[in-house]
């Protein structure tokens, strides 16, 4: 690798100078600098989030797009140099943060905290009988990097764990669905769903009145955790299944529009938990050390984990 090579940081909501900085200590060999929308440098590589298509239109020369989230979803509406690969983070901190928000979420519906914690307010000490984990199965939906990490975490609580990815795979303590002719039963089988997949034509709207009233065999009870991407949910959906009692409750992290409207229905739903799409961030140092090896290997010819297949879309 020659001191001529060159990366670009882009970033739509952060600012660009810790990551700079960061990849200029991790990579001494190469020129880091701030993308500036006109600038007549030649970058080979971007480190990005969400930039704009200006950015590819001005750099045709681009090799690499490493993206510092774990969805690439903005960056595949994007009109990509032919030679371009997007690459993503293998997980940078982000699995564990995931799984301790999973857990945290299904926990404090199944132990009713939120019942709990309004008795309380109201002054009252209350009792309630305790609920059986056989009685809550979580499904998980998208068994990559951060869906194993979470329904590995889900089953050390004793919950029977589902698991559902596009092909078939095989993970110690879940009983694992594949495919579109298994996601009925998939959905049948669990009361808990968790969505992780990755946002695609294919499961954009995937969380819809039908398939929500699907889960749990189709009886009341189902409970949704979103915390993958807001376009999978149709939001009109949700609280009509909410009111007539065919969901017991949702926590969302992410939604449509974000941040989400003041007005939306979502923030004074009683039934509904919202969180500002926090349920997991990417660690910089972490980041920045995974990128840097990612590049000294394609500069070496080497392979390298997490390059997006355009089109899957993941």
């Amino acid at each position: 690798m020659t001191s001529r090579l060159r990366i670009a940081v882009c970033l739509s909501d952060n600012r660009p100078d810790p990551w700079v900085q960061g990849l200029r200590a991790a990579l001494p060999e190469a020129e880091v600098e701030a993308w500036v929308p006109g600038s007549d440098m030649a970058f080979d590589h971007a480190v990005v989030w969400a930039p704009p298509q200006r950015l590819l239109d001005e750099q045709p020369g681009l090799r690499g797009l490493f993206n510092i989230g774990a969805g690439v979803d903005a960056l595949l509406r994007l009109k990509l140099p032919p030679q371009t690969r997007i690459v993503r983070l293998d997980d940078a901190g982000m699995s564990v943060q995931m799984a301790e928000y999973v857990c945290h979420a299904l926990i404090r519906h199944f132990r009713e905290f939120d019942a709990y914690e309004a008795d309380t307010r109201a002054g009252r000490w209350s009792y309630r009988i305790p609920r059986k984990r056989r009685d809550f199965p979580v499904g998980v939906m998208g068994l990559g990097v951060l869906g194993e990490r979470v329904a590995r975490a889900v089953a050390q609580f004793d919950f029977p764990v589902n698991g559902w990815s596009r092909s078939a795979k095989a993970v110690d303590g879940l009983r694992c669905f594949a495919g579109t002719e298994a996601f009925d039963d998939f959905l049948g089988a669990s009361r808990v769903l968790v969505n992780l997949l990755p946002l695609t034509a294919e499961t954009r709207g995937i969380l819809n009145r039908e398939t929500l009233s699907k889960l749990n065999g189709g009886r009341p009870g189902g409970y949704l955790i979103n915390v993958a991407r807001g376009p999978h949910l149709v939001e009109d959906d949700l609280v009509p299944l909410l009111d007539s009692g065919r969901l017991d409750g949702a926590t969302l992290d992410v939604f449509q529009v974000e941040p989400l409207p003041p007005g939306h229905a979502f923030w004074r739903h009683p039934k509904i938990t919202v969180t500002p799409h926090g349920s997991a961030r990417t660690e910089r140092d972490e980041s920045i050390a995974q990128i840097a090896g990612k590049i000294r290997a394609l500069e070496k010819g080497e392979p390298i984990a997490g390059v997006v297949d355009l089109e899957r879309g993941y």
